[in-house]
């Protein structure tokens, strides 16, 4: 599965090392020094559950989403005050069948990306990490826990949040489907 990771810090940064090291190709959007440090030295996770470092050679990492181009999967991972703005940013990203998730605070999220992306696209999602940036190109993760809840936004359990938990299930998150 292509994946982009609008928000690459603790929690984008977490879940989209994982989805990378796993072997899924993934576009990282940064900013400032930490972009600058995933592109030189690649991204260094320090977790609970095992630290590893994904090299900048099996992903992209940029602050022009258009240079990733169409994927499968798009994880909003911003801050919440920052969802329009990202949602806005995430435009080249999706076509026809792409998913967009968002993992920050606040129900408004789901609705706001959908205004600007097309509703069809999103899955609503929450997330339970305790991750944080530790330094420029570092990520550290804290916590035991590492979930992610998702769901189609009208109840239905479909293929697609099917797939999308099972790639995400196989990186070690525990997911769990809901109406």
């Amino acid at each position: 599965m292509k994946v982009a990771v609008m928000g690459s810090g603790g929690v984008g940064g977490y879940y989209g090392g994982l989805l990378a090291r796993q072997g899924h190709p993934v576009g990282f959007i940064a900013r400032g020094e930490h972009l600058a440090a995933l592109r030189r030295d690649g991204l260094q996770v320090k977790s609970v559950h095992g630290d590893f470092t994904v090299s900048p050679a099996v992903y992209v990492a940029t602050d022009d989403p258009a240079e990733i181009g169409l994927v499968d999967l798009v994880l909003v991972c911003v801050k919440t005050p920052a969802v329009v703005e990202a949602a806005q940013a995430i435009r080249p990203l999706v076509g026809a069948e792409t998913m967009v998730l968002g993992l920050q605070n606040g129900i408004e999220a789901p609705g706001q990306i959908g205004a600007v992306v097309g509703l069809a696209h999103v899955v609503g999602g929450a997330t339970w990490v305790s991750s944080a940036i530790e330094a420029p190109g570092v990520i550290r993760q804290f916590s035991q826990f590492r979930r992610i809840v998702l769901g189609e936004l009208d109840g239905r359990l479909t293929d697609r949040v099917q797939d999308l938990a099972a790639v995400l299930g196989s990186t070690g998150i525990d997911v769990e489907v809901t109406e």
